[in-house]
């Protein structure tokens, strides 16, 4: 794949779900000037129709994720950080006591913007010693970019699914620093785990909800990775609902 210049990556990251989601963001608090809108507006529905293609299976999950990762990987944050207005979005943000405080963007009506978009995004606010739980997913493509502050991120591949457990079997262990980031699907690192190791830290979440949509099912599936260790280094690790993980790992 080609290496983008940092010159170049501006103009030629315009099909960026990662990057179109930051200036999505961007909307909430009015960091832009009306003179950016209606170009973000275009970037944004371009967004919309790749997201449309993945829905459609016209692009692959795994193909999804390392494009993303390839792209995230050209992010000059602190850039991006400007065009956010970074302190502007995260003003007194009241923190959970348990899990991460969701931040939900709203977009104004915009010219060539769709009003009915398909995918989702939130910011992830959490403080020290704080996580988001340990969970899979069903029927979804999601991507994480650290925008503040350090976790301690693990992912794990969901190898077989059992009536009360989920066998998995670690993929990543490891620090995440501002700028760094991954990605999740059905079929790659499904089940993911960030702890905030900093006394405030920020998360970018964009998420693709019903990727094939004759499956009925999409969400998140809790569970407990500290379970029975199998051969392998597969685990064994039984099935909790929001509250228990919230309760043992928030």
């Amino acid at each position: 794949m080609q290496v983008l210049s940092r010159r170049s990556f501006g103009k030629e990251t315009l099909g960026s779900l990662l990057t179109f989601s930051l200036l999505e963001t961007c909307f909430t608090r009015d960091a832009f000037g009306e003179e950016i809108k209606p170009i973000a507006a275009k970037w944004l529905a371009r967004v919309n129709q790749m997201s449309v293609d993945l829905r459609g299976e016209k692009i692959k999950q795994t193909d999804w994720q390392d494009q993303v990762e390839q792209l995230s990987s050209q992010i000059e944050l602190a850039e991006m950080l400007k065009f956010l207005d970074f302190e502007k979005l995260t003003a007194d943000i009241p923190f959970r006591d348990k899990g991460e405080r969701a931040l939900r963007a709203k977009f104004p009506e915009v010219e060539g913007l769709p009003t009915r978009l398909v995918f989702g995004h939130q910011v992830f606010a959490l403080k020290e010693g704080r996580s988001v739980v340990p969970h899979g997913h069903d029927n979804m493509a999601t991507s994480f970019l650290i925008l503040q502050g350090d976790f301690h991120g693990r992912h794990f591949d969901r190898l077989e699914d059992e009536p009360e457990h989920m066998i998995i079997k670690p993929t990543i262990d490891r620090a995440f620093a501002p700028g760094e980031f991954s990605t999740i699907s059905d079929h790659r690192d499904n089940v993911h785990w960030f702890t905030a190791t900093t006394e405030k830290a920020f998360i970018f979440n964009i998420h693709v909800l019903n990727v094939d949509p004759s499956v009925k099912k999409n969400g998140r599936v809790y569970i407990d990775p500290q379970g029975e260790k199998l051969a392998d280094g597969r685990i064994r690790a039984a099935r909790l609902n929001a509250r228990e993980a919230w309760n043992k790992y928030g």
